[in-house]
């Protein structure tokens, strides 16, 4: 699994013109889904993501976690992360799992954060048209591969 984490003052998702989801001080989260993917690399991420120390503290050196400042986390799913670039200008997609396989996965994901975040966390709709904004705060970008471990 492929996560693109950003730290946000704020994101929202719409779909069809109309919000869906939106938050303030905390993270957005963009999460591709390969078949590969299992119950260890949705516990490993939902931990990483939940415990980065990526907020600033009173010194303002980033030490503190989304779960201990108390931030929200927007999830959305986003197949294009496990896009292939090494042939050729089109993007191949084939390494992205399709619905199917991919959406019990990602309510797996939504649950398991919510677990180690210990609240509600935010979503889009697992394969709609989303419009998605966000100012990003820093900018902090931070990109996880559970497979790399990196």
């Amino acid at each position: 699994m492929k996560v693109v984490i950003q730290r946000v003052t704020s994101a929202s998702v719409s779909i069809n013109g109309a919000v869906k989801s939106s938050i303030n001080n905390g993270l957005l989260v963009l999460a591709g889904i390969e078949d590969a993917d299992d119950d260890t690399d949705i516990a490993w991420l939902s931990n990483k993501i939940a415990n980065l120390r990526i907020f600033d503290d009173e010194n303002k050196v980033p030490n503190v976690s989304v779960k201990e400042n108390g931030g929200d986390i927007l999830l959305i799913s986003q197949f294009t992360l496990q896009a292939s670039t090494k042939k050729g200008n089109r993007p191949s997609y084939l390494k992205a799992s399709k619905g199917e396989v991919a959406i019990p996965k990602y309510e797996k994901f939504i649950g398991q954060l919510e677990n180690d975040l210990g609240k509600k966390i935010f979503t889009g709709e697992f394969g709609a048209d989303m419009k998605v904004a966000l100012l990003n705060d820093g900018p902090v970008t931070i990109v996880i591969d559970s497979k790399n471990k990196e």
